[in-house]
């Protein structure tokens, strides 16, 4: 079967020939309808020299993955052969505490693994099969497509779980701030707007984000400049954003990001642009939250699902051929995408 693969590091993917999974007792094949395309693909693509991760090329990418159930190995009772279903995104060892809880984002033995899942270390979804090593990971599907479900296994999840966080802070009259409507931005936008009362102000450099953001269910845009701060202090009448979402993680953006915070406020963050701030007792103000995220839980991703079966979440999707998966990648690095890229490798 043909596969979009990392064969090296520091280099454009390319598509291969490989074998089908096989398939072990406990595991499951999926046929893949759709893979997302992520920013932090790009990340994986060109940031890693060998020996600076876990893991090392070649893998199939595709970390953001659903289908339909193609095999299923010994011992799987509760999934059937042509069943839609979503893939959760962050393998761990199934066992430590947190895997328990259904927490496999924070494995407490992620680090004897050596992989982080599908797409990252394994082969992931930009194939027509994928093999997923244990039917735990997996989400059934009721009515969404799973080319409009593949997203939300990390653009939805990821900022669902940052902004869940926090939800206690977004009470009306309250102000969220989201900087970046790429995949993840527009998404969490419209969490914001399904689970709130707050105001939203969406932040881009990029006019067609901007009215996606409102088309998404935010109040306000703002372009990010000079006056960026004191735009988004004016539109909450001088107090400042409850809670801030990074989705970018740039110098730039950290500072705007803390500097439109309110006291008791939440800045989460969630891009991997590189950027940092420094941090002391006058750099933001008076106890001010910073984090970062890193995915979610499976319980997450079925509450995300839900509202999306629901009607409050819709993914902006562009759908791609896997013939056009490696141009994929250079229109998402050149800004081209707007919401999400999915590749289809079954075109069905």
């Amino acid at each position: 079967m043909k596969a979009l693969q990392l064969t090296r590091w520091k280099a454009s993917p390319e598509l291969v020939e490989l074998d089908e999974p096989e398939l072990g007792p406990g595991q499951v094949v999926v046929r893949i309808g759709g893979a997302g395309a992520c920013h932090s693909d790009l990340h994986l693509l060109h940031d890693f020299d060998e020996g600076m991760l876990p893991f090392d090329p070649p893998f199939t990418l595709g970390h953001e993955n659903a289908g339909w159930v193609h095999a299923i190995g010994e011992g799987v009772s509760w999934l059937e052969v042509g069943q839609p279903v979503a893939v959760y995104g962050p393998w761990g060892c199934g066992w430590c505490k947190r895997c328990r809880l259904g927490m496999e984002n924070y494995c407490e033995r992620q680090g004897e693994i050596g992989v982080f899942g599908g797409g990252l270390g394994l082969d992931g979804g930009m194939a027509p099969l994928m093999l997923v090593p244990s039917s735990r990971l997996l989400v059934p599907l009721d009515t969404l497509d799973p080319v409009d479900a593949a997203p939300l296994t990390d653009a939805g999840l990821t900022p669902y779980h940052a902004i869940k966080r926090s939800l206690h802070l977004l009470e009306p009259g309250s102000t969220a701030v989201v900087i970046g409507i790429g995949g993840l931005g527009h998404l969490g936008v419209q969490i914001l707007r399904a689970l709130t009362a707050a105001r939203i102000i969406a932040v881009d450099t990029r006019d067609e984000a901007l009215r996606l953001a409102s088309e998404s269910g935010a109040d306000h845009t703002v372009t990010p400049g000079a006056d960026a701060a004191d735009q988004i202090r004016d539109l909450t009448r001088g107090r400042g954003a409850d809670v801030v979402l990074d989705v970018v993680g740039s110098d730039d953006t950290l500072s705007l990001a803390t500097a439109v915070s309110r006291p008791l406020g939440h800045v989460t963050l969630v891009g991997i642009a590189g950027g940092s701030i420094p941090f002391s007792f006058f750099s933001q103000p008076y106890e001010v939250s910073l984090a970062t995220t890193y995915w979610g839980s499976i319980t997450e991703l079925m509450e995300v699902i839900a509202l999306a079966e629901a009607g409050h979440l819709r993914p902006h999707v562009t759908r791609f051929s896997l013939d056009e998966a490696p141009a994929v990648y250079e229109k998402l690095a050149a800004g081209e995408i707007a919401g999400r890229a999915v590749v289809s490798p079954t075109g069905s």
